[in-house]
């Protein structure tokens, strides 16, 4: 399933010979006469869908700007839960009214449109790569805010009315231990940490809070961050409805501190502080403790999504350097969950 998958998106991803038109038709309808495309640029983040930087230039201003938009303009049958495009935007314009964070969506394209399935939205500056933002000298500042920003944005992204959404998935922490389970037994490569894992996460699962908007993969390189913190919140694909604990846990997820693992939050932040902000801006109170079962379920999943990236390199669905180098980290999971086994009730 997962074969398939990335074969076909590797196989339709698009050019910029065909985008380059109907994305300055775009700009002229949208801005005026005179409006015209340059600096079009293929972007490397972005397993799933295409993404695309470029600037419209009028005569009185430049805009950066970026397009999102499904391979080759089509979106292919998906063996995951990701959201459609259109769903994406919708989810931008409802959070931004909430107060987080987010670029501006200017244009959703209909598929089978000239341009495809896509839409536009304007370019944040700022960076992504978690080891330059937990490193460098431009982002001291940054660091000693972005635990109370992230609180604020979960805050927001769970406080926005359910109702007025589009249709999403629905993923609760035992519906996700069903999901991930059924594909590691597909593997028929028995873990002996994974299995102590899955029977822990069972017999320890905790009461379901009441479903929010979850953002799904909320953590540093989903995160635009400059000079003064968080900057945007970007990657709203696996957006679902859900326990809002697991968005937080996610953040605290050890693969995600990129080597600075003495910060439980993304390695650049503690845990009270962030529930702390995060109660502040309106979320739900809970205690350190109550993200120990959502964290080792985290740790679990990652380490079943890397023993997919494997599956997808070994089969040749996608012969990428990073597909095997990422299949290698399904130790590294091994040792967070470890790690998280010995040291439940003493986070902080």
């Amino acid at each position: 399933m997962a074969t398939s998958f990335f074969r076909a998106i590797v196989a339709k991803m698009g050019t910029s010979h065909e985008i380059e038109k109907p994305l300055s038709d775009w700009a002229t309808a949208h801005f005026g006469a005179g409006a015209h495309v340059q600096a079009l640029k293929r972007l490397s983040g972005g397993a799933s869908q295409e993404t695309w930087a470029f600037d419209v230039v009028t005569p009185d201003a430049a805009h950066a700007l970026i397009l999102r938009r499904a391979p080759g303009g089509v979106a292919a049958a998906r063996s995951s839960e990701a959201v459609s495009l259109a769903t994406e935007a919708a989810l931008l314009a409802a959070t931004a009214s909430s107060g987080v964070r987010v670029p501006e969506v200017l244009f959703v394209s209909a598929p089978g449109s000239a341009l495809g399935e896509a839409f536009v939205m304007r370019r944040v500056a700022g960076e992504t790569l978690g080891r330059k933002i937990l490193r460098d000298d431009e982002f001291t500042v940054a660091r000693t805010r972005l635990t109370r920003d992230c609180g604020e944005a979960l805050a927001g992204i769970h406080a926005v009315p359910i109702e007025g959404l589009p249709d999403l998935p629905r993923s609760l922490g035992e519906d996700q231990i069903a999901k991930y389970e059924a594909i590691y037994r597909a593997f028929d490569l028995p873990r002996p940490v994974f299995e102590l894992a899955f029977a822990w996460l069972k017999a320890n699962a905790p009461a379901p809070a009441r479903p929010v908007l979850v953002h799904g993969d909320f953590r540093l390189g989903n995160l635009i961050v400059d000079a003064g913190g968080l900057g945007a919140v970007l990657d709203w694909e696996l957006a679902h409805t859900g326990d809002p604990r697991e968005d937080i846990a996610w953040l605290c997820v050890n693969s995600w501190r990129f080597g600075q693992s003495e910060r439980r939050v993304g390695g650049f932040g503690d845990l009270p502080e962030l529930l702390e902000a995060y109660a502040a801006a309106g979320g739900a109170r809970f205690t350190p403790a109550e993200i120990d079962w959502w964290e080792i379920l985290g740790s679990l999943k990652w380490g079943v999504m890397c023993m997919i990236m494997y599956s997808a390199y070994k089969t040749g669905a996608d012969p990428s350097v990073e597909r095997a180098a990422i299949g290698r980290r399904v130790s590294e999971n091994e040792i967070d969950l470890i790690n998280l086994f010995e040291g439940l009730g003493r986070h902080a």
